[in-house]
């Protein structure tokens, strides 16, 4: 589950970048991660592989939008400007808008809602030391009251 929905996630946050998994465990480690999320979904035996098709499809299409991505940060440093970070979130909103399409017709309500979560705690606050409400992490908001 970990590798699909952080590969699914990675877009998001730009950090796609780089893929520490090492390839001689990339199938075990992709397998896990699935075996987790479908865990984490409560999917069915016959929504798993549905499941895995699509999240497969949607991470090879990231892979191209990183090296599209990569070539926006290239043409910039090259002309001496700044890439263009809201062409490039589009681009992240745009396969993220894509993948939940593409799982509405297999998950349930509950399945989607819980896999939404799950993408969001993959959103780049989270990986960059911040939590929830962009707090650093190990800091509460302040109590309400």
């Amino acid at each position: 589950m970990r590798a699909t929905v952080l590969a699914l996630a990675l877009f998001f946050a730009g950090a796609a970048f780089a893929d520490t998994t090492p390839p001689a465990n990339a199938a075990a480690h992709q397998a896990q991660m699935m075996a987790d999320l479908a865990t984490l979904l409560d999917l069915t035996e016959a929504q798993k592989p549905q499941v895995q098709s699509i999240l497969q499809a949607q991470h090879t299409q990231m892979q191209a939008q990183h090296a599209q991505i990569k070539q926006l940060f290239e043409q910039a440093k090259a002309s001496g400007t700044k890439p263009d970070f809201s062409q490039i979130k589009a681009l992240h909103q745009q396969l993220e808008q894509e993948t939940i399409t593409k799982l509405t017709p297999v998950l349930n309500a509950s399945q989607l809602a819980k896999f939404q979560i799950l993408m969001k705690m993959h959103h780049p606050h989270f990986r960059h030391g911040h939590g929830p409400g962009g707090m650093p992490s190990g800091e509460a908001p302040a109590p309400a009251g």
